[in-house]
């Protein structure tokens, strides 16, 4: 309808110019708390003269996380760690519902972090912020969850088209990696109007300047250099894919460390800070070595260093209960990755290749591909910083193989790990990873009357006779553990024989081979059982290797939990795409 589609489009401009806004105050907090305590903490602690001074600098983040405690305190939960996987799960299962204190409390804790020299990136909180904005829109018009989507994506789109003076990119980020590449013609506008409008905001405060000074690239002797770009996409890929199990193997190893949760982040700051003693460049997000390794003034033995160090600081930021994103340690470990490659070749090969700092420039985007499985996000996130369209062919190259290769090591991104520990798909649909969150525990009918295996079969008859809506029993034994399950069509043989129904028994006419569930399985796998077995209910037990019967699932059941959720997570009829019958 022209009406909505013209409210739509006002609603989308008011949200870029918003985010665009955001951007700003968001980059201010940030510097003011570099400046306060990083810049000024480093200047007290005299840490610069190096010798005994150089072992203070450790207090310097550790003094960042200190100050995040009060709201951690305050909003548990809420402030600690990579929160990006949280929103969403927000977004794409929950209804896209954001407070308006994760627009507060990312700016702040996210600054806090980094400005203090955390490992991290602010792309990631940024895209929140702007995301909270659209869903702050959303809810005061009190949209549906589609069109609630479509406003956080706008927002997101915004944050991250602001933050790196790339509007396209926004777009693309938005699209790929918010709404999973799943969108329609009417949210593409959506988003597209809103990241230029937030890029518009940005460029006129901070002017029309790229994000990364890249310089100018050609392409020396394509024959020997596409197989190179090649051979440094499956480097980029298997760094990538390590990159993401080391990153959650530490955040692991973080929340099984007995201490006080509090002292966590304090932690992980002491640790980074006592590797950036030997590495300041580490810190922060380091964007200013990643102008260095692009003007070609790396130093190999650093640049190979660096790659599985910024890995290691960032898995122990962010694990220990840092905040903050993942986009600038990817362009961080990219640009190192593709500097020290093409430094390498281009000592073998000096007429024949390109310098080392085009190198770093094309695994800036391979990385961040690689590690977001979001090719497009990457490819024009370079074309935007550059401006050269010469960059378009190696960038493509290495992101697509980088993505590949890192897909076929590890199948989730870094953002999705969390929802296949879930047993969730977030690709496969929304309402599938509806499905998919609940658990059978929550809606099982706990009232289940059970029959002896011993009992007989006259005694089985009369339990049928005065139930009036149950077709199926769990058979135990002795020890009250299922054995078996009967139904009335186990017994329609014996029904007319009363010398058969007195001698038999409930053990000798159930069935043995009995399918069930567990509390911990969810009601997709449900569905299927019920599908695949044509049957309308299940028994569910405590565990396979211990099974205690602790309720009965009912298909009419499962159907009215699933549409319960899906009224309460705003997700309308037209988009869903299972009906159950």
């Amino acid at each position: 309808m022209p009406g909505e589609n013209a409210s739509t489009v006002v609603i989308a401009a008011f949200i870029g110019v918003v985010a665009g806004v955001a951007n700003i105050i968001f980059r201010t907090t940030v510097e003011t708390v570099h400046e306060f305590i990083f810049v000024r903490g480093h200047e007290a602690l005299q840490i610069s003269e190096g010798g005994f001074y150089l072992l203070l600098l450790p207090l310097l983040p550790m003094a960042g996380m200190v100050l995040l405690i009060p709201l951690s305190l305050l909003y548990p939960g809420e402030v600690n760690g990579y929160g990006f996987t949280k929103f969403l799960k927000k977004v794409n299962l929950q209804g896209g519902i954001v407070k308006f204190r994760t627009i507060i409390l990312k700016i702040v804790s996210t600054a806090l972090t980094i400005g203090t020299g955390g490992s991290a990136g602010v792309e990631g909180p940024i895209a929140q912020v702007g995301g909270a904005l659209g869903s702050q829109v959303g809810q005061s018009f009190r949209v549906s969850g589609n069109r609630m989507k479509v406003f956080i994506a706008a927002g997101c789109a915004g944050g991250v088209g602001a933050m790196f003076n790339a509007p396209i990119a926004g777009v693309f980020f938005a699209a790929e990696i918010v709404l999973l590449g799943t969108y329609e013609m009417s949210s593409f506008v959506a988003i597209v109007i809103s990241s230029s409008m937030a890029t518009v905001v940005s460029r006129g405060y901070y002017g029309d300047t790229p994000a990364f000074p890249i310089p100018n690239y050609h392409m020396i002797n394509p024959f020997v250099e596409i197989p190179l770009y090649t051979l440094m996409g499956v480097i980029v890929g298997i760094i990538a894919a390590g990159h993401i199990w080391f990153f959650y193997r530490v955040r692991d190893r973080f929340a099984e460390l007995k201490l006080h949760p509090q002292l966590k982040p304090i932690l992980g700051a002491f640790l980074v800070g006592c590797m950036a003693m030997a590495f300041p460049e580490i810190m922060g997000d380091g964007y200013l070595y990643i102008e260095e390794v692009l003007s070609g003034q790396g130093v190999i033995w650093v640049m190979l260093a660096l790659v599985f160090l910024k890995i290691a600081a960032t898995a122990i930021t962010l694990g220990a209960g840092g905040a903050g994103g993942v986009f600038a340690p990817a362009l961080f470990i990219g640009a190192v990755i593709g500097g020290s490659f093409g430094d390498v070749v281009h000592r073998l090969l000096p007429t024949l290749t390109a310098t080392p700092g085009a190198y770093a420039a094309v695994g800036i985007g391979a990385f961040l591909a690689a590690s977001t499985h979001a090719p497009l996000t990457a490819i024009f996130l370079l074309f935007e910083m550059t401006g050269n369209y010469l960059i378009i062919i190696p960038i493509m190259l290495t992101s697509v193989i980088g993505t590949v290769v890192a897909s076929k090591l590890n199948h989730d991104s870094i953002d999705t790990v969390d929802f296949t520990r879930e047993g969730i798909d977030i690709h496969e649909g929304r309402e599938t990873a509806v499905m998919k969150s609940i658990m059978v525990g929550r809606i099982i009918t706990e009232d289940v009357d059970f029959i002896s295996e011993d009992a007989n079969a006259n005694h089985l008859l009369e339990i049928f006779s005065i139930s009036k809506d149950r077709f199926y029993f769990p058979v135990i034994d002795n020890s009250g553990r299922m054995t078996g399950i009967v139904s009335l069509q186990d017994v329609k043989n014996i029904l007319h024989d009363e010398k058969l129904r007195l001698s038999s028994t409930v053990g000798s006419v159930c069935a043995r081979k009995v399918i069930f569930l567990t509390p911990d399985d969810n009601l997709y796998t449900a569905m299927t059982l019920f599908d695949r077995k044509g049957i309308d209910e299940i028994p569910v037990v405590e565990s396979a290797e211990d099974p205690w019967v602790v309720g009965m699932l009912k298909r009419r059941d499962v159907i009215a939990a699933y549409n319960h959720e899906i009224l309460k997570r705003g997700i309308s009829e037209k988009t869903a795409s299972i009906r159950l019958q």
